[in-house]
């Protein structure tokens, strides 16, 4: 196409003053979509519209010289108006009709409304009814558990055991390779860091009271918790929230199959179960790895870190630890199981719970360890 036809086509503004008009603007070119997506196109035009008059509406705007234009060029120069038709408006009938069909479906946007204390209320209280719903849920979980549980005691044979063996493996085994070794670098980090503050004061050997109970009372607890939430917890809101996308809790339902005996209770039993195990196993290769670290950095052999872990360290702190553990699984089997049977069928529902179940976890492990440590302050210390 030659240089003049694109010139020409090329929407555009000119502004021309005269004594007996005043101020006209007239518009030339395409104003289609077309040519608006052009990017030098639109840069240009831009640049013509910011030249535009303050009193936009006083000027003369003349239509008829345009090539064409669509309703995207109609919305702009509506936009342009500030949403109100000019004093002096020149167009052309078909031109005429394109901006009173955009003047009447254009939706205006209502203006901001300052933000009352009534409305900070408002809000606060729509925040404590959810919070209230999410209550009043766990506590109908836990004591559907406990009935579960009271039943499973009365009829053992009954109990759904195939399902606990089978979380047991899926949350226990599957996870030993991953906690091992992020306790495993984990002790090495807090040696190496310890090493170099404590070199200073001449107390080489005191490294071994502080890992000893740092990590078995509330780093290897800790640790292993967030991590079996991150990966366990959000399987388990995920699965009983696919079952609900795919109305097989609807189907449980009809059939008769409680919810609770064979969702929550397996998932419960087979996390406290493993919880613990995992909180040794993640201390144990924490120790490992600061044990290691000590020997290379500040020379101490691993047999004087073994005699002297078992000096400094009191056999109730890894009791309060198991404990802590078998607390912290029951709790995330419980909120994963709480946050999946409230997954609505569709797949945004189910992401959005996954992602809060995993959240909410972490928060209580980390609230909870807070509250063990403030009520057992005395215990092995």
């Amino acid at each position: 196409m030659p240089m003049a036809a694109l010139e020409d086509s090329q929407p555009r503004v000119v502004f021309t003053q005269t004594q007996e008009d005043g101020s006209c603007a007239h518009l030339h070119g395409r104003w289609t979509a077309e040519s608006l997506a052009v990017e030098a196109h639109w840069d240009a035009l831009q640049a013509d519209l910011r030249s535009v008059p303050q009193d936009c509406h006083a000027c003369q705007w003349d239509l008829r010289p345009l090539l064409r234009m669509d309703h995207t060029g109609a919305q702009l120069l509506w936009n342009t108006w500030y949403r109100q038709w000019p004093d002096t408006l020149h167009t052309l009938p078909r031109q005429r009709a394109m901006l009173e069909r955009v003047a009447q479906f254009s939706s205006v946007l209502p203006p901001r409304r300052r933000v009352t204390a009534w409305d900070l209320f408002l809000r606060m209280g729509a925040v404590v009814l959810r919070v209230e719903e999410h209550v009043v849920g766990a506590v109908r979980l836990l004591g559907q558990l406990l009935i579960d549980a009271v039943q499973l005691v009365r009829a053992p044979r009954s109990g759904p055991w195939r399902d606990v063996s089978g979380h047991l493996y899926r949350i226990g085994a599957t996870a030993l390779p991953i906690t091992a070794l992020v306790g495993f670098l984990i002790g090495v980090v807090l040696a190496y860091l310890m090493s170099q503050q404590l070199r200073q004061f001449g107390a080489d050997a005191f490294i071994v009271n502080i890992l000893g109970v740092s990590l078995i009372r509330e780093l290897g607890p800790v640790l292993a918790a967030i991590l079996i939430a991150g990966r366990s917890g959000s399987a388990i809101t995920a699965q009983i929230g696919v079952m609900r996308v795919t109305e097989e809790l609807d189907a449980m339902k009809v059939m008769g199959i409680p919810k609770g005996f064979r969702l929550v209770l397996p998932r419960a039993m087979a996390m406290a179960v493993a919880m613990p195990l995992l909180a040794v196993w993640t201390t144990l290769a924490a120790l490992l790895g600061g044990m290691l670290a000590s020997d290379l950095v500040m020379g101490l052999t691993p047999a004087y870190f073994v005699t002297a872990l078992a000096k400094a360290v009191q056999v109730s702190n890894l009791w309060l630890a198991v404990g802590k553990s078998t607390v912290f699984g029951l709790m995330i089997a419980l909120i994963g199981c709480h946050y999946g049977l409230r997954i609505q069928p569709n797949t945004q529902s189910l992401g959005e719970g996954t992602t809060a179940s995993v959240v909410t976890s972490i928060t209580m492990v980390i609230l909870v360890d807070a509250l063990f440590a403030v009520v057992f302050k005395d215990v092995g210390i």
